[in-house]
């Protein structure tokens, strides 16, 4: 499935990915591929991306996350991530 992680100030990460686990307002969300489309509040914590053996990290904040035709996109107020030079 495809994820997109935007942030306000830019694109933060797009690429495949075999599982998504994303903070939402009321706990976590696991998502696989061919998901039934699905839409959430996010709330803050960590969010994962796996790929291939890999894990993406990204410690996000508010925003949503939409589940919808095998493409994950998680629009988030904040998102601080692995290629961030902070």
């Amino acid at each position: 499935m495809r994820v997109l992680v935007i942030s306000p100030q830019a694109s933060k990460f797009d690429g495949e990915a075999t599982s998504v686990v994303a903070p939402v307002y009321d706990g976590e969300v696991g998502i696989l591929p061919n998901h039934a489309p699905f839409m959430a509040p996010l709330g803050k914590g960590v969010l994962s991306i796996r790929s291939d053996g890999s894990t993406a990290r990204f410690r996000i904040e508010g925003g949503f996350l939409q589940v919808v035709s095998n493409t994950v996109r998680v629009v988030a107020e904040r998102v601080e991530g692995e290629n961030d030079a902070s």
